[in-house]
């Protein structure tokens, strides 16, 4: 919890840094359709479906589109001899809530039931206040509509900034590994691990990554999808 606890804290003061820094991660970008989301170079008929549903962090915020968490993602698993073709479902500014009112339409719009999501959502919760436990009841009706849909699930996790408080941090912090380990969901414990605490790895306003933090991310959250789709055998 050391090095959570100081990413948490590197959060806090980028935050508090940039004056114009959203209260969201960024609630302005359009984000497309599934159908339009397709990622090239995938071998589509026998590639296994992955679902990228998340916020701006999945969504390539000021990105450009080729260089986002689902594509990049797509390339990072080709090159571990994984073949999937990565959807984004990204949409900036998506609290929980936001996600839960939108996945049957998302899940409902491809032209198969997909193989994995890759879940990754509750950023924008902290960065409201929203109660934690609102946060896990929206995540639980998320990961059960999936099991009930039998859709596997990755969660990305999120930690909390330590200037909502201890208490918040406690209860928001526990969310996605007690998640990881009811649903039986492979977990990266912190998206931005490694990157919130590196300049050179973040877009200036302090909150997102830029292109090489987007492949430091993918670099380390790669091998839990390949991981849980080499499972499915």
């Amino acid at each position: 919890m050391d090095y959570l606890r100081l990413a948490g804290i590197a959060l806090a003061l980028q935050l508090a840094a940039c004056s114009d820094a959203p209260d969201t991660l960024n609630a302005n970008e359009a984000v497309p359709t599934p159908a339009a989301a397709h990622n090239v170079g995938a071998d589509a008929q026998n590639a296994k479906l992955v679902v990228a549903f998340g916020d701006s962090l999945y969504a390539g915020y000021q990105l450009p589109q080729d260089q986002g968490f689902a594509p990049e993602l797509q390339r990072a698993l080709a090159a571990s001899g994984v073949n999937a073709d990565v959807r984004n479902a990204g949409v900036s500014g998506d609290t929980t809530a936001a996600g839960l009112a939108r996945l049957n339409f998302t899940l409902d719009g491809y032209d198969r039931k997909p193989d994995l999501v890759v879940l990754g959502l509750g950023g924008n919760d902290m960065l409201r206040g929203l109660s934690p436990a609102e946060t896990r009841k929206n995540m639980v009706a998320i990961l059960d509509e999936l099991r009930r849909r039998e859709i596997p699930a990755v969660l990305t996790g999120m930690i909390a900034s330590p200037n909502m408080g201890a208490d918040f941090a406690r209860d928001f912090n526990a969310i996605f590994p007690e998640l990881s380990a009811e649903y039986d969901a492979p977990l990266y414990p912190f998206f931005l691990d490694g990157v919130i605490t590196d300049s050179s790895l973040m877009l200036p306003d302090g909150i997102h990554p830029n292109e090489a933090g987007v492949d430091a991310v993918v670099g380390k959250v790669a091998p839990v999808v390949a991981g849980a789709l080499r499972e499915q055998g």
